[in-house]
């Protein structure tokens, strides 16, 4: 009997050996896959970047000999000319203070700041009678300065930096610089629900600054040209502009602009950079005659207006929820507002006129929550309160593509990677997020959410924001979280929640220049939440802990799951085997 007792127990150990072993194989078998399709893909992405390359290398060498040619000619001139270039950085700030103040009176006045992180004293701009450094733990002066809209010039202080001609043109050639990387197209619609397990992204540390702002802060947005420097606002109405600091670790609060509406002095609802960073656009709404754009310069020639409000009011009622600039050479932007209307806005001419035309006002049949383009086909994108979804084309008019979902839609973003693939905020709880491909119709390419503690409802005041490579989103919560999302994770759960303020995040956006993430909170907080290195894909193979019994077989079995991988326990009562 005892004999026949060991081989039952060392049958079942083998069994059970068998089984671990099973389960092992199959994991290997989907990670070998996933490598596959991994080294397809970056096969092709190198052919791309070789191809790029050799498109970049032949138009330089044109341009070059163009230059060649132009020189050639110049010198056959009666009156040559000599012209002493300066190569300067993107950076419209220089260090040549003394040269800039003899032309303090011939040349527009500096309104962008350095960017260099290095800077440990903030910069005043053109107006600023107080400054305010502000690191992580530290208490900022009340006395910043405001620039009022109520008059038809602003008055200035001494100012700090001249702002060169030569300088205007260097960001007007960044701003180009930009629309060409943007035409660069990386397909990554292959690698949606591509996984069973998440690449973590690693907080290592959380700073939180005063907002400066007096009531809820309701935007943010990063400068398309240095994303060092960005702007909130809230419902007072102020637009203050920041400039990251210490590599991350603190901003400098560099202007604070009264940028209420003229007439019922309503705060702006949305706002975005046009794309050479010189300005910020704003929107109201459309009710009681009042304006409904305005535009905040920061470059201006000296007595010109810092906030200019335009003309047309093409919106008809309610508020206007949403706009943004399209990609591509022509500069124009987009509006979509409470009364069903999509609207492409122009500019003209050189001085700032801008003519809009509605592309769409029947489409929708409630409020338009958000807006967004494609340069696929020069689309226009546009996500309506109705469910509906409609693609339109900013030429013709053409609806190109019309989906409905079965929730509400509230914002849309396109992936700045991949040209075909787009996401849609709805308002159904832990399915907030859906990913599209322009090119498939009726198709939803993956949906992914999360539950919220502290309400039920979900908030269109809820923003989210993609990495720079185009693989993970994240979002704000009614819960002091930021959650984070990996688009190749198949499950339709955050990859990663970071507790990041004390009440409601409204957004978190990803820097390019350093690894950093900005949130803010109706804690009245920024938050500076600084990233390490993706971490490493973490598998499991999953195994009851009630099959775990204390005699010596399971004790044999856990030893040999320890031997080729690591082990632990789960909340759910589950032996987790990491390999």
């Amino acid at each position: 009997m005892v004999e026949n007792g060991d081989y039952n127990g060392g049958s079942r150990s083998r069994e059970e050996q068998e089984e671990a072993l099973v389960a092992l194989i199959e994991h290997r078998t989907r990670e070998v896959k996933n490598l596959r399709q991994r080294i397809s893909y970056y096969t092709s992405q190198l052919e791309e970047a070789e191809n790029r390359l050799q498109d970049s290398e032949s138009k330089l060498a044109r341009l070059r000999g163009q230059t060649y040619v132009a020189s050639s000619r110049n010198c056959l001139t009666d009156e040559p000319k000599t012209i002493k270039m300066e190569r300067r950085s993107i950076s419209p700030v220089h260090r040549n203070e003394g040269s800039s103040r003899n032309q303090h009176h011939s040349k527009p006045e500096l309104l962008i700041p350095a960017a260099s992180p290095r800077i440990s004293q903030p910069m005043l701009l053109q107006g600023s009678s107080a400054k305010a450094s502000i690191n992580s733990g530290s208490q900022v002066s009340p006395s910043v300065s405001t620039h009022s809209t109520t008059g038809a010039r602003v008055k200035t202080d001494k100012p700090q930096r001249l702002f060169t001609e030569q300088e205007h043109i260097e960001i007007k050639d960044r701003g180009t610089k930009r629309k060409f990387e943007q035409k660069e197209h990386k397909e990554l619609i292959p690698l949606v629900n591509s996984s069973s397990s998440p690449c973590l992204v690693r907080c290592q540390t959380n700073n939180h600054i005063s907002s400066q702002h007096k009531r809820k802060l309701r935007s943010l947005a990063l400068c398309p040209v240095n994303d060092l420097l960005f702007v909130t606002t809230a419902l007072d109405g102020m637009v203050n502009l920041w400039q990251v600091q210490s590599k991350g670790l603190g901003a400098s609060l560099l202007s604070t602009t009264d940028c209420l509406s003229q007439k019922q002095r309503r705060w702006p609802e949305d706002i975005c950079w046009h794309p050479d960073g010189n300005s910020l656009f704003l929107v109201y709404s459309a009710d009681g005659g009042d304006s409904q754009i305005s535009v905040m310069n920061l470059y201006k020639k000296q007595g010109g207006e810092r906030v200019k409000f335009l003309e047309n009011k093409p919106h008809v009622k309610g508020i206007i929820n949403s706009i943004v600039f399209m990609p591509g050479e022509d500069t124009s932007f987009v509006t979509g507002g409470s009364d069903h209307a999509v609207v492409l806005w122009s500019e003209k001419d050189s001085e700032g006129i801008w003519k809009p035309k509605a592309l769409h006002r029947n489409n929708h049949s409630s409020a338009v929550m958000g807006v967004a383009g494609l340069q696929q086909k020069h689309t226009v994108l546009s996500a309506g309160a109705d469910k509906r979804i409609i693609g339109c084309d900013a030429n013709s008019g053409t609806v190109t593509y019309k989906h409905q979902i079965d929730s509400k839609c509230m914002s849309v973003l396109p992936n700045p990677c991949d040209l075909n693939l787009f996401m849609v905020q709805t308002g159904t709880a832990q399915r907030q997020l859906r990913l599209f491909d322009i090119r498939l119709r009726q198709t939803e390419l993956h949906a992914f959410g999360w539950k919220q503690e502290s309400s039920e409802s979900q908030s269109a005041l809820i923003n989210q924001a993609w990495s720079p490579d185009g693989m993970y989103i994240t979002s704000g919560s009614a819960d002091p979280m930021i959650h984070i999302f990996d688009i190749r994770y198949t499950a339709n759960k955050p990859s990663q929640s970071v507790r990041a303020h004390q009440k409601r995040v409204f957004k978190a956006v990803w820097l390019q220049s350093l690894p950093l993430l900005i949130s803010i909170s109706s804690d009245l907080n920024i938050g500076l939440h600084k990233l390490l290195q993706s971490g490493g894909r973490m598998s499991a193979v999953e195994i009851p802990a009630g099959e775990i019994n204390h005699c010596s077989n399971s004790c044999s079995r856990a030893w040999f799951l320890i031997g080729i991988g690591t082990v632990s326990f789960s909340t759910q009562g589950f032996l987790l085997l990491y390999v």
